[in-house]
């Protein structure tokens, strides 16, 4: 057991339906502390750094429900972030959108720990869910159309799901020299808002069944 290994691990969700989800699965492990952040890359990277400065953690996850892309994310399956990405982090110019990356001004993307991604998408699997890695994009509006979904599609390739915490919470964990997970689990597909189409349950059910993969792998 490594030195990360045998410290705290720091879940982040935004709301507290989402905490409670993934406490059910956690059980009474002690090694997670769950946290509600609040709705929003903003109120989400503040209170992370504050849990950070406060508390001793090996690693930070960002949990909770979100949009899947069709192709991608199944509602009702689970994603675990390759890279999170404020995908609407930048400007518009005359040709498109212009990331922050590329009018020079900083980095709207964070790495997510590779090997830990690998083995929790690995173990989601095994223990009979559905579950796929890549980008998670956040957003601060999520999308409402058909258009707006085909975009971000195309802008990032493999784009799997979109919330809007992640990369506040990558972040403020990236600032601190810690390293990041994003999970989530889908409850409607990006795009279109059809909340009649919205399945809350399965994807709670989802995040739960997440929480107890996590104690039996990190």
């Amino acid at each position: 057991m490594n030195q990360d290994q045998t410290k705290r691990v720091l879940v982040i969700t935004a709301v507290e339906a989402e905490r409670d989800a993934i406490l059910r699965g956690i059980g009474s492990s002690e090694r997670f502390d769950v946290q509600v952040g609040g709705v929003g890359p903003v109120a989400a990277g503040v209170r992370t750094a504050k849990a950070i400065a406060a508390g001793d953690y090996g690693l930070v996850i960002s949990a909770g429900i979100g949009g899947g892309f069709v192709e991608r994310a199944p509602v009702g399956s689970l994603v675990v972030a390759t890279e999170i990405l404020a995908a609407d982090l930048g400007a518009e110019t005359g040709e498109g959108f212009a990331s922050v990356d590329e009018l020079g001004f900083g980095a709207s993307r964070v790495e997510a720990d590779a090997k830990r991604a690998a083995q929790v998408t690995a173990a989601l699997q095994a223990a009979g869910l559905t579950a796929t890695s890549g980008p998670v994009l956040t957003l601060a509006t999520v999308t409402g159309t058909a258009e707006t979904a085909q975009r971000l599609a195309a802008r990032v390739p493999g784009a799997a799901a979109e919330a809007m915490e992640g990369y506040g919470v990558a972040f403020a964990a990236q600032d601190a020299g810690l390293p990041v997970l994003e999970i989530r689990a889908i409850s409607n597909a990006v795009g279109p808002r059809d909340r009649a189409a919205w399945r809350m349950k399965d994807a709670f059910d989802a995040l739960q069944a997440a929480g107890a993969v996590l104690v039996e792998v990190l």
